[in-house]
């Protein structure tokens, strides 16, 4: 391979693998320093390649020193190889003791092993690099929404092409009861960044909660502008999620914003949901309104707070609104308490009485 093509080979791979091109002749660089110092035992040896033409030269070095030292090592480690100050001054007359005094040496072909050396060194650090180029692009990426393609699968898992790495979607988190067809497109919510294995590993889900507050923030711009703020999320994925907003504008309707004229804006982010209900509540900095609001679409429902330290409280409804309230398996009520961050018990007013709870202390 002559200089042209080498050059041109080195940009190639740097461009193939988004990797600086500072990195790849540092590794060539490096590469061909220890094959030449395997090939001929020399461990003082630099490399110098010439970034536009891709001439290479070879130099030996020796440290100028007044006596020998025991063979101390530099900071890279390697051997420091001396040479004496009389012997120095007779190539370079007016050099001085702690510098160093370099000789072109002849780079001849290298043999096999000194060969392997080279290609060894040279693969590990442009993966070195291209580890660290792909970690530069996603490590900000956990906790947000990506689009990739869904490229293989096995028993456990799929494959989700994110361009420069796949990402691993466990079936576990996939929403409950829905198809995925390879090679489609799909949305994903990224859980997990660990660059700590043997190659980098990107945890995806579609079941996560932050699933659903990407997805409204993605459709809805009053959410990405700050007009309406996202308060909190609960989900039980495939089937019901809760979301509750707010603005600190009066004039604005946090509620509407998302829900959208007709339901437009709500119904998209169900529909990419595979039909899972979203349930819009305003979010309010007093905790009973808070509940009640939570425990939509029942309505007429007293709230008492029991203990503020222990965020417990008391919901207490009537007729449709107690089933309404609690929710199908406790759905409704399960969701409102995730909502909110308190623990909700709900009763009716006869059940008060029987159980003789005390609400005289109970804010309402």
């Amino acid at each position: 391979m002559n200089s042209k093509e080498f050059i041109n080979a080195l940009k190639s791979i740097c461009k193939e693998k988004s990797i600086s091109e500072d990195v790849i002749f540092d590794a060539m660089t490096l590469a061909l320093q220890k094959a030449y110092a395997k090939e001929t035992g020399l461990p003082n040896i630099r490399i110098e390649i010439n970034k536009e033409t891709g001439e290479i030269k070879g130099y030996s070095y020796q440290k100028v020193v007044e006596e020998y030292t025991d063979g101390e090592d530099d900071q890279d480690g390697e051997e420091t190889v001396e040479i004496l100050l009389d012997e120095a001054r007779k190539i370079v007359p007016d050099i001085k003791p702690g510098e160093t005094i370099e000789e072109q040496v002849p780079l001849n072909d290298f043999g096999r092993v000194a060969t392997m050396t080279a290609k060894q060194i040279l693969v590990q650090k442009v993966r070195e690099a291209e580890r660290q180029s792909i970690m530069t692009e996603f490590e900000d990426k956990e906790g947000e929404l990506l689009v990739g393609t869904l490229s293989r699968e096995d028993t456990q898992n799929y494959y989700v092409d994110l361009g420069r790495m796949h990402g691993i979607l466990p079936k576990t988190e996939l929403i409950s009861g829905e198809t995925l067809t390879m090679g489609s497109s799909i949305k994903v919510y990224v859980t997990k960044i660990d660059d700590s294995g043997k190659s980098p590993l990107i945890l995806l889900s579609r079941k996560h909660y932050g699933f659903v507050k990407r997805l409204l923030e993605k459709e809805i711009p009053e959410l990405n502008d700050g007009t309406v703020i996202l308060y909190s999320v609960a989900r039980d994925a495939g089937v019901r999620s809760k979301i509750a907003v707010y603005s600190e504008d009066p004039n604005v309707d946090a509620v509407g914003a998302c829900i959208g004229e007709k339901g437009v804006r709500i119904n998209r982010i169900t529909n990419e949901l595979g039909g899972e209900k979203i349930d819009v509540v305003l979010y309010d900095k007093d905790p009973m309104v808070f509940i009640k609001n939570a425990l939509s679409p029942a309505k007429d429902v007293k709230v008492y707070i029991l203990d503020e330290k222990k965020n417990e409280a008391l919901a207490v409804a009537e007729g449709d609104n107690l089933s309404l309230a609690i929710g199908k398996k406790g759905q409704n009520v399960r969701l409102a308490a995730r909502l909110t961050h308190y623990r909700i018990d709900v009763k009716t007013s006869e059940q008060v009485k029987e159980e003789k709870i005390d609400l005289t202390n109970a804010k309402s």
